[in-house]
């Protein structure tokens, strides 16, 4: 997504009296909090059409806001923050993106101040995840694996390839694999999609015994974003997706013309690259 490419509606200080707050008495009383809004989409449809129903109604999102705000009790304006614009992004079509700003001028600190405030920006990030499995029925632990992810908050399947049938990759005295890869669209960040990985692994029965070993249920990150992660336990893009046809194969499937944020070449560039190394070293 290019962000350069969205709009902006904004709604400021819209004033909610609620309870939400530390001490017990900020929950029982109540008191006035301050919210303003900024909602990433894109208004050039509902511009040329002059028609609500291709943009975003800040009347209804303000309500939408109110509701939430005082329907729910937390101890924290970060946790209010956080779970109102997730609310919100999971809500609204055409909502990419959210700036949330939370003013609480009541706040009981014993000092004169105007007001304290939490602000956070969340959206939707665009993963790409690698599937595959060599044990077992391997497309039940396949199929299990993207509807528990299909079925986790803040995650949408958007796109998934054919499953292929491969040969082991590493470890090469082991059975063959059914391999595939899917697009999604996340609110979770990068460590937290790996986390969710891992419990979906987990519950394949997934034992790491031999590094390229057999195996029910493997997920990998192959792209986030256009983001570069390098960690001890999680790098993006995937360092070794280049040199692997069953990744690449059915990424051209869904994403040909994705471009590598390291390599500058599209899946297409990478798969024809690979291919054409490959029919080079046979001869």
């Amino acid at each position: 997504m290019d962000e350069t490419r969205l709009d902006k509606i904004e709604i400021k200080e819209l004033e909610v009296f609620a309870n939400h707050g530390v001490y017990p008495e900020e929950n029982v009383l109540g008191q006035k909090f301050v919210i303003s809004a900024t909602l990433f989409t894109r208004t050039r449809l509902a511009g040329l059409t002059d028609e609500l129903s291709a943009s975003i109604n800040y009347g209804e999102v303000s309500h939408m806001i109110t509701d939430f705000t005082r329907k729910h009790t937390y101890k924290l304006l970060e946790s209010l923050a956080e779970n109102l614009a997730e609310m919100l992004l999971c809500s609204l079509s055409g909502l990419e993106k959210i700036t949330l700003k939370i003013e609480k001028p009541w706040a009981p600190v014993g000092l004169p101040l105007k007001t304290v405030s939490v602000e956070i920006t969340r959206k939707w990030h665009t993963a790409y995840i690698a599937f595959g499995s060599n044990m077992g029925d391997k497309k039940m632990y396949i199929d299990n694996g993207i509807r528990g992810l299909a079925e986790t908050k803040g995650c949408r399947i958007e796109a998934i390839s054919d499953y292929l049938i491969t040969e082991p990759y590493g470890v090469t005295d082991q059975d063959e694999f059914l391999n595939g890869v899917l697009k999604m669209r996340t609110l979770l960040t990068p460590e937290e999609l790996l986390v969710r990985l891992h419990q979906l692994e987990q519950a394949a029965n997934r034992e790491r015994i031999i590094h390229w070993g057999p195996r029910t249920l493997d997920l990998d990150i192959l792209f986030y974003d256009q983001e570069i992660i390098d960690m001890p336990d999680l790098h993006i893009p995937h360092i070794d997706l280049h040199n692997r046809d069953f990744v690449l194969v059915p990424m051209s499937q869904i994403a040909p013309y994705l471009r590598h944020p390291v390599l500058n070449q599209t899946i297409s560039q990478l798969l024809d690259s690979l291919l054409n190394k490959s029919e080079n070293m046979a001869k």
